[in-house]
């Protein structure tokens, strides 16, 4: 398969103003920067390479391509690349073009998850804020849905309680809830699942098969990274932009790769809280249909829009036949206790399913399913209180790092459960693996991408208390004034000779 390559176009627009020394540029010292455009160009592309947004692997343009595009000489993309190419960031062979790489000094390389943050504590004793999850306590109404569970209960004690499609009365419940928001659903669309995650493995299994690619939009959610890579399957990454989807990425990245499938989050992508406009998810429909991929959609976070604009339709309501299947979720919405998810399809996509569940489970439990009806029908008022809940912490999560971390840089997205913040320096893992000494777990950035990616980034949680936030973040500041002077040094420049 040819190698995927990065459009002159699209490296010169996420490069941005890349030299110091344009017009009108500020620099720290008051001083128009001397460094050859040569050096700041090979730097600006390694700073993409180390945020995701330059995915290993993928080739960059030809030297005359972003010459071109740049409006520089071509000698300075020449030197720029062989500079990028001596320090490990690229790889050449001969008669193919130049490819993403890191140098063998970055240690982590995002393979698999980093070992468990519980047991790398030097202190397990030491009393903890947990933000590796982004999960709410339950609302008070819990206790009140499993007693309207308990009293439903004992209409079906006479059966085998074992049902793979689900309770009727949930599945028409959703198929509502899906009809009101503007996307016509039948009970018989539904499949109840053990959560999303249970439900996209599902997906994984009967759309996918070994070595095939499913692109995923970078960064993402980390279990659908594993997810995707336990059936075999190749993830396929396409880094977001700053305010959002890069949907001509997404068309390009399938017609190279000849990509089955996709998986995103347009709903708050988990973990910057981003939401795809109307426009933008008519377009990935469009995407979907001219390359031939299924796009799986995770609505998980879809309850928890914290902005001003009302949330767009599904997406799959702009589907114009099966090129899109939607995951959602109880357990962000309500509580993760409560492992109830749904997959809504085509009838046929749904029968495929269930043959294939009966390998691995007969049935989400009656319960939880039971339960979570009364949630969804008392959701209005569950739902306006968690989301003003979330509004407040994020608010604290901001004021404090403004206070505490003030060179880091974090733009809030429209809704979800978490911030994405940029450290100034790529020291995201040796932060995570020293936090628990300070009495907070972290998420380290690579968490959230393939091949060592978003070594300046990490995910923070807003679900916590208002009173253990705070304590957090100042936790968490504490641990990265502490780390080594090399770690927490910014990137060190190139070194020419």
């Amino acid at each position: 398969m040819a190698t995927r390559v990065i459009g002159a176009a699209s490296l010169t627009r996420d490069l941005g103003r890349w030299r110091n020394d344009e017009p009108g540029t500020a620099i720290d010292n008051g001083k128009r920067s001397t460094r050859p455009a040569y050096v700041a160009l090979a730097e600006s592309i390694r700073l993409l390479i180390h945020d995701g947004r330059a995915p290993l692997g993928v080739a960059l343009p030809s030297e005359r391509d972003l010459s071109t595009s740049l409006a520089v000489s071509r000698t300075t993309v020449t030197s720029a690349y062989s500079l990028l190419r001596e320090h490990g960031y690229l790889i050449s062979r001969q008669g193919s073009r130049s490819t993403v790489a890191l140098p063998s000094t970055v240690v982590h390389d995002g393979a698999k998850p980093a070992r468990s943050i519980l047991a790398m504590m030097a202190q397990p004793e030491l009393p903890t804020i947990d933000m590796t999850y982004a999960s709410m306590a339950a609302p008070p109404q819990m206790t009140e849905a499993y007693s309207f569970a308990l009293q439903g209960l004992p209409t079906y004690l006479g059966t085998h309680g074992m049902d793979p499609v689900g309770v009727l009365m949930l599945r028409e419940a959703l198929a509502r809830r899906y009809t009101e928001r503007g996307l016509p659903t039948e009970p018989d669309q539904i499949l109840i699942t053990l959560g999303a995650q249970h439900g996209l493995r599902l997906l994984l299994n009967v759309l996918t098969t070994p070595a095939e690619r499913v692109l995923i939009e970078h960064p993402t959610y980390p279990n659908a990274i594993e997810a995707i890579r336990d059936v075999g399957a190749r993830p396929v990454p396409v880094p977001m932009r700053p305010d959002g989807w890069d949907l001509d990425g997404i068309r390009s990245a399938a017609r190279q790769t000849a990509a089955s499938m996709a998986y995103l989050i347009p709903d708050f992508n988990n973990p910057t809280g981003h939401l795809l406009d109307a426009e933008g998810r008519a377009e990935l429909a469009a995407i979907a249909r001219e390359t031939r991929m299924t796009v799986i959609v995770d609505e998980s976070m879809g309850d928890l829009n914290l902005s001003d604009v009302e949330s767009p339709p599904p997406a799959a309501a702009f589907a114009r036949g099966s090129e899109i299947v939607t995951i959602g979720s109880a357990s962000k919405s309500f509580w993760g206790g409560l492992r109830v998810g749904w997959v809504r399809a085509n009838q046929p996509l749904i029968t495929k399913l269930l043959g294939t569940r009966s390998t691995v489970d007969l049935g989400t439990p009656v319960m939880d399913q039971l339960a979570t009806v009364h949630l969804l029908r008392n959701e209005d008022e569950i739902l306006t209180t968690r989301r003003a809940q979330l509004r407040s912490r994020r608010a604290v999560l901001l004021e404090t790092l403004a206070e505490e971390l003030p060179d880091w840089r974090v733009t809030p997205g429209a809704g979800g459960m978490s911030l994405w913040a940029q450290l100034p320096t790529p020291v995201s893992t040796a932060l995570a693996a020293t936090a628990p000494n300070h009495g907070v777990l972290l998420a380290a950035g690579p968490r959230f991408g393939v091949q060592g990616a978003f070594e300046r980034f990490i995910r923070l949680p807003y679900t916590h208390e208002e009173a253990d936030i705070r304590l957090a973040v100042k936790s968490i500041a504490a641990a990265y004034q502490g780390l080594n002077p090399h770690a927490a040094d910014p990137l060190a420049p190139l070194i020419t000779y």
